[in-house]
């Protein structure tokens, strides 16, 4: 085995040259500032670590200096394991960067695994082309169609609870997609290709649209003041403003009942939707249990 070559240097400094590594990795590109924000340091500190980063990884690391900053080199290969667990905790809430993995709860705390995780490298790819506004060449495995080539311009990451989606315009049907990040191999940027204005985030409707929901508890489960209780109900109605992109996933986790007549028979189901017709043209209603024409349709 490799010894590591950060092993004798200061925990603290450690945990800044990990901060380097993922940025470089998964944003593509670290700058002093990026350093001085995040760990509180002056820039010659910075600097130091940055000079010292490049030292031991040499072929991670190219330095641009018009604009500045360290890009992800040709030749990269990463210093420090990281769970993709953690990577994605820092790439959603900026959390984990510099947590040991080993880590451990400070109270007993238990929690269903996630059965899929993306491979890091592919991630790696995309988080980059969404940092810096790549258009992506991808091979695309889909249940229903099975294998393809296409070209994404993604813009966002979509945690559906079950899978990492990511957001993206996808060029073979000229419309926004979600695409299942495990399921996506082979991801080169298309450097040189900039994406057209119909294909930024701004033009996706779906994305852009903000619907509000109104979730009641179930007119036919018992004990209706636990649910109030539960989801911190004190009017007797839990109202939510969210994408439309993510609407649908976000009432299969939660198991929001979405039929007209609340005809869902089970105790999963604790909510209901108020007024089904909120879900009116939002494409990922065809998720959303009871949902009227509801059809279980796999991408």
């Amino acid at each position: 085995m490799q010894a590591d070559p950060t092993a004798e240097l200061p925990q603290s400094q450690r945990d800044r040259l990990k901060h380097i590594e993922l940025r470089l990795r998964f944003l593509g590109e670290v700058r002093r500032p990026d350093l001085m924000q995040r760990f509180g340091i002056q820039s010659a500190a910075a600097s130091r670590d940055l000079a010292l980063y490049k030292e031991l990884a040499p072929e991670n690391v190219d330095y641009e200096s018009r604009g500045k900053r360290y890009l992800l080199g040709a030749g990269f290969s990463p210093l420090f394991a990281v769970p993709s667990a953690q990577v994605l905790g820092w790439l959603t809430e900026q959390l984990g960067d510099a947590t040991a993995p080993s880590s451990e709860a400070l109270l007993p705390c238990l929690m269903p695994s996630r059965l899929s995780y993306p491979r890091l490298d592919t991630l790696a790819c995309i988080t980059r082309a969404i940092h810096m506004g790549q258009v992506l060449s991808i091979d695309y495995h889909s249940v229903s169609s099975g294998e393809s080539s296409r070209e994404i311009v993604p813009f966002a990451l979509l945690d559906t609870g079950l899978r990492w989606h990511v957001r993206a315009f996808d060029r073979k049907s000229q419309t926004f997609r979600d695409f299942v990040l495990t399921r996506i191999s082979k991801p080169t940027p298309k450097l040189g290709d900039e994406a057209a204005r119909h294909e930024l985030p701004e033009q996706d409707v779906q994305w852009t649209r903000i619907v509000e929901l109104d979730l009641v508890p179930h007119p036919d489960q018992p004990h209706p003041e636990v649910t109030h209780m539960d989801y911190d109900m004190p009017d007797g109605v839990l109202r939510l403003k969210l994408r439309a992109a993510l609407a649908g996933y976000a009432l299969r986790k939660w198991s929001v009942d979405c039929s007209p007549g609340h005809s869902l028979r089970g105790p999963e189901y604790r909510l209901w939707l108020k007024d089904h017709l909120a879900l009116y043209g939002v494409e990922t209603a065809v998720l959303a249990p009871g949902y009227p024409s509801s059809k279980a349709e796999a991408q």
